[in-house]
């Protein structure tokens, strides 16, 4: 039987909607015997359109599906006068096709839809179609474009805008990204299909980054934002520090191409096998979003157009970077040594953030209320100890509700019991990141000797790296299928365990914990000139890349020291932690402070970006520095280097001290002074106002060097 019959034909389109006229057309088809169950039917057209509309610029509607209650391949047209909103950018659809495919039919359904589309990209098809007086005259329009015999094949993916973006000439492809190679060209001109056909297409991605905090979530606003400016839509998941809603499988399964900006890998990165993907650091979906998407849409049209990149890619299995249940577990086995023992180092650190966010601040808490109640001579002791001013007891056998000294000691106590976790988790992390699942028992077990034995954080990357390698080597073992069974769960963990804490107890671990001893002693014998010099370091260094991997060095560096703060306020690893938070809010705050001052010297998205940049800034977000710096990266970087160092020395210089490792101005409270806040404070300002005057100083002169040439060319 035909595809199309007069039956199938309405030249008079009606619908308050594009479902009322879906159910109009679908009629025709029981009309006609081709759909046994109409409300069946409807409901996986709904379903379909759930995913994406099915409008395509030009004034065309294609709906479709698959049924149980279609009984062969059939087509059903619809011509509205006034239009019907199809879910198009550009307007409503006056020429509609129903397409309908039998569950079990083979691929009927997917060789009706490249015919199709490429039939629309022909202006005169459309034309003939819109003059078309009769029923029959539409048949035979129809009919001298799409039938089943000797269709090509489809993509795998049921839609008809894929088909009409994968005919697409080489030119059209070209114009939308360098990188991608172009689909073969189509019967109809280049024009013609640019603008009639372009397609709209379904993106999803993944962020992340070391800490989790920043980048992972301003890189999916970025990419959403992109990909919603350039008529696509995208979800994105965010594997931060908040947690993750993952994207459903059928998300995944409907999207036409992937993003992952990253700069840890991907959870179960398996997910996305088969799918065309874009795959770069977390820094480039804030900065290149509209790049990124460009080269997605590229991409996902030039699989389309040849369908063995797909095939290949599902064959290959789950990316590299993926498996691990849901958890980071390996990095780019592609890449260097020095940037795989980076990742390796920077995943255990972003696990171990969390532990250490939660412990300083309630351990901070925990001080205030003890000065609160008792004074600020008595609290260390009390709190550490989890005493009471009437005596000593323990505060899990006697906790009184009414006494501050009690609360005080309750925070203390479970802040220094996340706390406690700090080694164990970077260790068992960075372990994890060598070797997947099997490097975790030996890690965290390392990690937690290493701590007991004092040898802090240095022992932490020990114990993960030995544990991690040690782990993966075992793993490589080929044994006996009778024994693989146990591997993961008794052979790896006994013996990679055994080996890492035996070697670190022997002979690592003394050495290791000298130094750190060595390193502690160093640190609180900073003073004057040593310890602002030491300020202005790790300012400008959190002001050179502002989040990236020199500004991450140094945030980690200061995280990984309050594992070894003391019980007392003045703690060097505390005055480093106030340095790097300080330093890290000056660039964003600067720039907005500078956009606010003379806005004349900067573009209006750059004056929208610095008003956004008091919060980012206030938040100790340095990453609202970044359209400002992709875009000038010179004159902003020098300027964010001077001004973050100067806020780094002179934090340093007035001895602040803080426990949290984020939350900018809203975790001031917990410094314990007024005195410490006003200082931090004046610190910040200083730094603020002379990066903000170095920019504005050098965007002066080169806008008076412009308007010089400009008027010695004239």
């Amino acid at each position: 039987m035909a595809l199309i019959t007069e039956d199938q034909v309405v030249l008079d389109l009606t619908g308050a909607d594009r479902h009322e006229a879906t159910t109009l057309l679908a009629q025709q088809l029981v009309t006609s015997g081709r759909c046994t169950d109409i409300d069946t039917f409807l409901a996986d057209v709904r379903e379909r359109e759930s995913k994406m509309a099915t409008g395509l610029p030009g004034g065309i509607g294609i709906p479709h599906a698959r049924s149980e209650a279609i009984t062969e391949p059939s087509l059903v047209f619809g011509r509205s006068t006034d239009g019907i909103d199809w879910g198009a950018k550009d307007g409503p659809a006056t020429l509609v096709f129903l397409i309908a495919a039998p569950a079990g039919g083979g691929d009927a359904h997917m060789q009706m839809l490249p015919k199709l589309a490429r039939a629309l990209m022909k202006k005169d098809f459309k034309a003939a179609l819109a003059a078309a007086t009769t029923e029959a005259e539409v048949v035979r329009i129809v009919e001298a474009e799409v039938s089943l015999d000797s269709a090509p094949q489809g993509t795998g993916a049921a839609e008809v805008a894929a088909a009409t973006a994968a005919s697409a000439p080489a030119a059209t492809a070209a114009a939308t990204s360098s990188d991608a190679a172009a689909p073969p060209a189509a019967a109809a001109p280049a024009a013609a299909v640019v603008e009639d056909a372009p397609r709209s297409m379904n993106l999803v991605g993944v962020t992340s980054c070391p800490t989790g905090i920043a980048h992972t979530y301003m890189a999916a606003e970025g990419l959403e934002n992109a990909a919603k400016a350039a008529g696509h839509t995208m979800k994105v998941e965010t594997q931060g520090s908040a947690g993750s809603t993952p994207l459903s499988a059928a998300e995944i399964a409907a999207a036409d191409a992937v993003i992952f900006a990253h700069d840890l890998p991907v959870k179960d990165a398996g997910r996305f096998a088969g799918k065309p993907t874009i795959d770069v650091g977390v820094k480039k979906g804030i900065s290149d979003g509209p790049a990124l998407v460009a080269q997605a849409v590229a991409l996902a049209e030039q699989w389309k157009a040849d369908p063995s990149l797909a095939a290949a890619a599902a064959a290959a299995g789950p990316a590299a970077s993926g498996g691990g249940g849901g958890l980071a577990s390996k990095v780019d086995s592609e890449a260097g040594l020095g940037t795989r023992v980076r990742q390796w180092l920077m995943t255990g650190v972003s696990y171990m953030i969390p532990f250490v966010a939660a412990g300083g601040i309630l351990i901070a808490l925990g001080f205030m209320l003890a000065q609160l109640a008792i004074g600020e001579q008595g609290a260390i002791e009390i709190v550490k100890y989890g005493l009471t001013a009437e005596g000593e007891f323990n505060i899990t056998q006697n906790f009184n509700v009414f006494s501050g000294t009690s609360w005080a000691a309750l925070l203390f106590v479970i802040g220094a019991a996340a706390f406690g976790f700090l080694v164990p988790i970077l260790s068992g992390f960075i372990a994890f990141a060598i070797a997947d699942r099997p490097g975790l028992v030996p890690g965290i077990v390392g990690g937690s000797i290493a701590a007991t034995m004092g040898a802090g954080f240095l022992g932490g990357l020990v114990t993960g790296i030995v544990g991690g390698l040690v782990a993966r080597w075992i793993s490589g073992w080929k044994v006996h299928k009778g024994v693989r069974g146990i591997m993961p769960v008794v052979v790896i963990p006994l013996l990679s365990t055994l080996i890492t804490a035996g070697l670190f107890i022997t002979l690592l671990g003394r050495p290791i914990v000298a130094l750190t001893e060595a390193l502690s002693d160093a640190l609180s014998g900073l003073s004057g000139t040593s310890a602002i010099l030491l300020g202005a370091i790790l300012g400008a260094m959190m002001g050179f890349d502002l989040g990236g991997p020199v500004n991450k060095v140094a945030y980690a560096f200061a995280t990984a020291g309050l594992a070894g703060a003391g019980a007392a306020a003045d703690s060097p690893e505390l005055k480093i932690m106030a340095a790097v938070m300080a330093a890290g809010m000056v660039a964003p705050l600067a720039l907005a402070l500078a956009t606010t001052v003379r806005p004349g010297l900067f573009s209006e998205p750059e004056r929208e970006n610095g008003k956004a940049a008091w919060l980012l800034g206030a938040s100790f977000i340095s990453e609202g520095a970044i359209p400002f710096a992709a875009a000038d990266p010179i004159r902003i970087m020098a300027s964010s280097v001077i001004g973050s160092a100067v806020t780094g020395a002179l934090a340093m210089a007035f001895s602040l001290g803080i426990r949290a490792p984020h939350g900018g101005i809203w975790v001031l409270p917990i410094m314990g002074s007024v005195s410490q806040v006003v200082l931090f404070l004046l610190a910040l300002a200083i730094g603020v106002v002379v990066m903000a005057t170095i920019v504005i100083v050098l965007k002066s002169r080169d806008s008076k060097l412009a308007e010089v040439e400009a008027v010695a060319s004239v």
